[in-house]
């Protein structure tokens, strides 16, 4: 069932949702959550269907706010507010209810979105495309208990995890953390069938893709060893090696659905890995809606500190000396320290010591990390 209101008000809307439950006999409310997805017209459709899917394991209240400040000076001065509820089989098994705030009504989503949450339920903020530079402190993102970003959808996505680092609050997470959930299961599984020590780690992926830099830094993080990043033609990411001093232990998967187990003194084994689809993605940040202490570990120990290294074997960016920086707060709770790699001689050899310091400093930050 659908009901369209246009020129409306959130009062309007909720008297709305009512009406429609019972119209089709669903009197009593038994969602567990309000999803709020804040994106456009393009991202919308596919946004709502992932959520849509989502819901039949988690049922909620799904608002998808849809800015359309307007383009001239008339319609970006006119607030309106137009809803579209869903309920029933156009729903799943939730309600949906589609905000489209006009004008300068686009900058208050906050005001129109609250009065719309369910009572007593957990609130969840997604950002498909467009995510802010830092989610917590968001209008919106304010409201939620957990945020919900997407960094392969950024211009940049490995420096975006740079941004998520330095924003980072409790509550937050990001897509690409949750697309490595079954690769750090199967190597964990692993290296408890065999209790040795690892040396070294290489992870290959396509260029630019956050997942691949965000397992690398989770193994880094966790197993206190140096890891390399070596880029792969994909699709996404394609192999992760553990290099331990009886053999390695490889995760090989090139055709993004299955991927080949090798470990010494084993014979290889087949696993299904295959690439999930959004909706899966969203329904397993739904299950938890506590704070990911090893997703913020992982992302603050520093995308820079990897070793890259190109499909040809080739050194692109291997930073020498590191030098301790303090990041600014992103929330109450001070960040903690991370350390920042430099890239290499920036000054004469000749010049003195704190010269060097000081010509690192200006030259850090100028080269993109290529991933």
């Amino acid at each position: 069932m659908k009901i369209d209101l246009t020129d409306t008000t959130s009062s309007k809307i909720n008297s709305g949702l009512i009406e429609a439950r019972r119209s089709i006999g669903a009197g009593a409310v038994g969602m567990v959550l309000t999803l709020v997805i804040v994106t456009d017209e393009g991202s919308a459709y596919d946004a709502l269907k992932a959520a849509g899917d989502a819901s039949r394991e988690h049922p909620s209240r799904i608002l998808a706010v849809i800015s359309r400040p307007g383009r001239s000076p008339r319609a970006r001065a006119e607030a309106r507010l137009d809803a579209e509820i869903r309920v029933g089989s156009d729903a799943g098994t939730g309600e949906t209810v589609l905000l489209r705030l006009h004008g300068e009504l686009a900058a208050q989503a906050q005001s129109v979105v609250l009065p719309l949450l369910l009572p007593d339920a957990p609130v969840v903020v997604w950002w498909p495309e467009n995510a802010p530079e830092n989610p917590s402190r968001d209008p919106l993102g304010a409201l939620a208990q957990r945020r919900i970003t997407d960094a392969v959808t950024a211009e940049s996505p490995v420096e975006q995890l740079a941004t998520r680092a330095v924003t980072y609050a409790p509550g937050d997470t990001d897509l690409a953390w949750t697309r490595i959930t079954p690769w750090r299961s199967m190597l964990a599984a692993a290296l408890d069938q065999r209790h040795t020590k690892v040396e070294s780690a290489v992870v290959e992926g396509e260029s630019y893709n956050p997942s691949a830099e965000l397992l690398a830094l989770w193994l880094a993080s966790r197993l206190d060893v140096k890891v390399e990043r070596v880029v792969s033609e994909g699709p996404g990411l394609t192999g992760v090696r553990l290099r331990t001093a009886g053999g390695d232990v490889t995760l090989d998967r090139n055709d993004g659905l299955l991927a080949k187990l090798s470990m010494p003194e084993q014979p290889d084994r087949m696993v299904a890995l295959k690439r999930r689809e959004t909706s899966e993605l969203i329904a397993e940040e739904l299950r938890r809606l506590d704070p990911d202490d090893i997703y913020a570990a992982s992302v603050r120990y520093g995308v820079e500190k990897l070793h890259r290294i190109n499909s040809r074997r080739e050194v692109i960016d291997a930073p020498d000396d590191a030098e301790p920086v303090t990041l600014p707060p992103a929330h109450p709770v001070a960040s903690p320290t991370r350390t920042k790699a430099t890239p290499k001689a920036a000054a004469p050899k000749a010049a003195p010591k704190s010269a060097d310091k000081s010509a690192d400093k200006g030259a850090d930050g100028q080269k993109p990390n290529a991933s």
